[in-house]
C-alpha cells in the first residue's frame, strides 16, 4: 500500500467517525429537546397528544384537587384565554398554590388533560419563566380590552 492511499484511508476514517459522532449527537439532542406551550396553543391543536412539552401558566384559583389516600392532585392551568386540565401523581413543590405560576413537564393524553411529570413553582413574586410572562401578558391584555377594540 502507497503512503499516499495510506493517508486516504486515514482521512476517510476520520471523517467518518466525525460523521457518525455527530449524527448521534444530533439524535441525543433531539430527543431531549422539549416546546414550551401555553393553553391557547394546545387549545388552537398545536400539540398532539403524547408529544412531551412544557406546560406553562397560573394555576387558575379553585382547581386544585386532591384524591384522597393518594398524592395524586388535578388543577386547571390558564393563560386567561384558555384553560388546559391537569393531573399530576407526585409531591409537588412547597411554593405551589392557586393563582401562581407554574411550569409542568409531561404529555396530554388522549382525553386532553394534561399528565404531568415533574411540576415547577415560581420561586418568588419577581421571577416567572420568560415563556410563561410573555403568555400571561398577552392573555391579559387581549382580556382587557373590549370587545370592539384590539390592543
Amino acid at each position: 500500500m502507497t503512503p499516499r492511499r495510506r493517508r486516504l484511508f486515514w482521512v476517510l476514517g476520520i471523517v467518518a467517525g466525525v460523521g457518525i459522532a455527530g449524527a448521534l449527537a444530533l439524535r441525543a439532542f433531539q430527543q431531549n429537546v422539549m416546546f414550551y406551550f401555553d393553553p391557547s396553543r394546545i387549545a388552537a391543536g398545536e400539540v398532539k397528544p403524547g408529544q412531551r412539552f412544557r406546560l406553562g401558566g397560573m394555576v387558575e384559583q379553585g382547581s386544585v384537587s386532591r384524591t384522597p389516600g393518594s398524592l395524586e392532585v388535578r388543577f386547571v392551568v390558564t393563560d386567561f384565554k384558555h384553560q388546559v386540565a391537569v393531573r399530576y401523581d407526585n409531591v409537588l413543590p412547597d411554593l405551589f398554590r392557586e393563582g401562581a405560576g407554574v411550569v409542568a413537564h409531561g404529555r396530554l393524553d388522549a382525553s386532553g388533560t394534561f399528565v404531568a411529570d415533574e411540576v415547577l413553582a415560581k420561586h418568588d413574586e419577581k421571577y416567572m419563566p420568560p415563556e410563561v410572562a410573555r403568555s400571561l401578558q398577552a392573555g391579559k391584555s387581549a382580556a382587557a380590552a373590549p370587545s370592539g377594540e384590539a390592543r
